[in-house]
């Protein structure tokens, strides 16, 4: 539900999006696309985790893309884990989907 929704939401605002039902589907998507601009993960997925999909991508891919990662923990540890991992942003679910618009433009910026 929470995939469909932003899936509508940033379509409706002008980005392109290339969406993944597990992490394992996720690393093969950023592995055969090198232009991806922005990551959206859950934490918790089928196969890979959103947290090592995160690891995945900064020291395996070695990119420095904006990462937000998406979780219905409300945990300290788990969200200094996300960004001792670097992730740029944790938000909890549901998620606001202005508000999630307006952190990924902003990283975007932040980004150039």
């Amino acid at each position: 539900m929470t995939l469909r929704a932003l899936e509508f939401q940033f379509k409706k605002s002008g980005f392109e999006i290339l969406k993944a039902g597990n992490g394992r589907d996720g690393q093969k998507i950023l592995e055969e696309n090198s232009d991806i601009d922005v990551l959206i993960t859950d934490i918790y997925m089928p196969s890979i985790g959103g947290l090592e999909l995160v690891t995945y991508v900064r020291k395996t891919l070695k990119r420095n893309i904006p990462i937000v990662v998406l979780s219905r923990v409300n945990v300290e540890d788990t969200i200094l884990h996300a960004f001792e991992l670097e992730a740029d942003e944790y938000m909890l679910k549901p998620v606001d989907l202005e508000d999630i618009l307006n952190r990924v433009k902003r990283l975007l910026k932040l980004n150039e």
